[in-house]
């Protein structure tokens, strides 16, 4: 039974594509839970876990006895993120929690952890100031509140692919961005959050809030799981172009996942995959 978040999207029928993103980024994950993590850590809280990579690379990084609560609402998600982690950590203790974090349900769901750690979801809550201060609810004094979201825009594709007019990628993006403005619209009791992600965690009420960037960079030419991350994102981007008009577009990159045809992106050599993300970290007062 497939669960929907307060997004109104499918989650578990994502699993392909967030397990092909883990293993693009699981170099750069695995050196993020090393900084974000202090020696005298024991627990932390991953907040929709999704596949399971993040949490995979924290229990990793974590001392032995360490553990790592994975919060998600979609219930074949949090048994594959499961299976991830003791895979990668076999001596962490796994425990989880089937729980939407857009609800006051999230603040029970696991005992305050020295790292609540949130990586791309608090965008999709309806009210994302509200949601951060749930987050914050979880941290133990002295314990931080650490959110990844999106710092540069994702790019794979040259400007002019030789098909269509140039500048592809930058209107199937402007088409993305209209579609999550109209999803974030759409949802139940949606508020807008005015402000950057370091205001909102300081209204929350944490203290020494700072942010820092990290690359993703994968030049071309591209295999693997980089490759597949590039034609799971064009699939996606396709979708969206029709959903908003965009239909030459969509045209163009039907041609550019026709795996029989001459255009298609895993014979091309200058398809990339170039992203930065951004991470927000606060610390909850010990007064």
């Amino acid at each position: 039974m497939h669960s929907h978040s307060s997004d109104g999207i499918d989650w578990d029928t994502r699993l392909r594509q967030l397990r092909e993103t883990d293993a693009l980024t699981a170099p750069e994950t695995a050196a993020l839970a090393e900084k974000l993590l202090l020696p005298a850590d024991r627990t932390v809280v991953d907040i929709g876990s999704g596949a399971g990579g993040s949490a995979a690379a924290l229990a990793a990084a974590l001392p032995a006895g360490g553990v790592v609560t994975l919060v998600d609402s979609a219930p074949e998600l949090l048994t594959a993120a499961v299976e991830h982690v003791h895979e990668t950590a076999p001596g962490a203790e796994v425990r989880t929690a089937e729980v939407d974090a857009a609800t006051d349900e999230v603040r029970t769901a696991a005992e305050p952890a020295d790292l609540v750690f949130a990586s791309f979801a608090v965008h999709h809550l309806p009210d994302q100031a509200a949601g951060i201060r749930r987050l914050s609810a979880l941290v133990r004094p002295g314990g931080r509140l650490a959110i990844v979201e999106f710092g540069l825009p994702t790019r794979v594709l040259p400007w002019d692919v030789g098909l269509g007019a140039p500048g592809l990628e930058g209107r199937l993006a402007a088409a993305g961005d209209e579609w999550f403005r109209r999803m974030r619209a759409d949802m139940p009791g949606a508020t807008r959050l005015p402000t950057g992600w370091p205001a909102a965690l300081t209204a929350s009420g944490l203290e020494r809030v700072h942010s820092w960037s990290y690359l993703i960079d994968r030049p071309a030419p591209l295999s693997g799981p980089a490759l597949d991350v590039v034609v799971r994102r064009l699939e996606g981007m396709r979708e969206t172009a029709r959903t908003e008009g965009w239909n030459e577009d969509a045209e163009v990159v039907d041609q550019l996942l026709d795996v029989d045809g001459q255009h298609y992106v895993g014979h091309r050599d200058d398809v990339y995959y170039l992203t930065a993300n951004t991470v927000h970290v606060g610390t909850r007062p010990r007064g």
